[in-house]
């Protein structure tokens, strides 16, 4: 324990970040019962939800930011669910990125995940993948979250198996949002039989009504 928590407070800057009250996680209102950020157990709890739907790295300042607590208070957490993860031999791990601090698959298993992505590569994708597909060769460079904006759906499943069948990669990283950035692969144009995006079909014809739609939602 004593490591993990070394590892993580040095990561944390000088000033805390978050707030000392304790914050509200729901709108008072709201039926559900609000969360004491303040409790180590739903605190830590909280963080891995976090880090569980990134899309990339996360920070120490956003998930202070997130949490509305003290970085130092953050990364002590963090440096606990580590030492969690890697006591129960867990299947995936905490390990600081180069921008921040992700989730990530442990080596030992990855032969078990990558036979488990390859065998889907067997079958034909997908409906939602297809659509995906779409927006990403249309949209690209393009961002998980705007993905899952314009298809309505979450769509985190969907894109590992692109990225597996190697039909889109990933690019970099949205400089405003700090999303990783996807966009199709060469694999993806020989599967289409064209050279390059520009020989995409124009998605007019299919739009009757375009003059009604916004257009940076296409």
């Amino acid at each position: 324990m004593s490591e993990h928590r070394s590892l993580w407070q040095d990561a944390a800057p000088q000033e805390d970040l978050g707030p000392g009250t304790p914050p509200t996680a729901v709108d008072p209102g709201s039926q559900t019962p609000s969360l004491d950020l303040t409790e180590p157990a739903v605190l830590r709890a909280a963080l891995e939800a976090l880090l569980f739907v990134a899309d990339g790295p996360v920070q120490l300042a956003q998930l202070a930011a997130a949490v509305q607590r003290p970085a130092t208070e953050v990364a002590e957490a963090l440096a606990e669910i580590t030492a969690d993860l890697d006591r129960r031999g867990a299947g995936w791990q905490l390990r600081p990125a180069a921008t921040g601090f992700r989730l990530y698959t442990r080596e030992r298993y990855a032969p078990i995940v990558e036979a488990f992505l390859l065998d889907g590569q067997r079958s034909k994708l997908s409906q939602a993948a297809l659509e995906t597909l779409a927006v990403v060769a249309y949209k690209q460079p393009v961002t998980r979250a705007r993905i899952s904006a314009i298809r309505g759906v979450n769509v985190d499943g969907v894109v590992r198996t692109l990225l597996a069948r190697e039909l889109i990669t990933e690019v970099g990283l949205d400089p405003e949002t700090g999303g990783g950035l996807y966009r199709t692969t060469s694999t993806f144009l020989e599967k289409m039989g064209i050279a390059s995006v520009d020989e995409l079909p124009s998605l007019a014809p299919l739009l009757p009504e375009l003059d009604s739609l916004d257009l940076d939602e296409l």
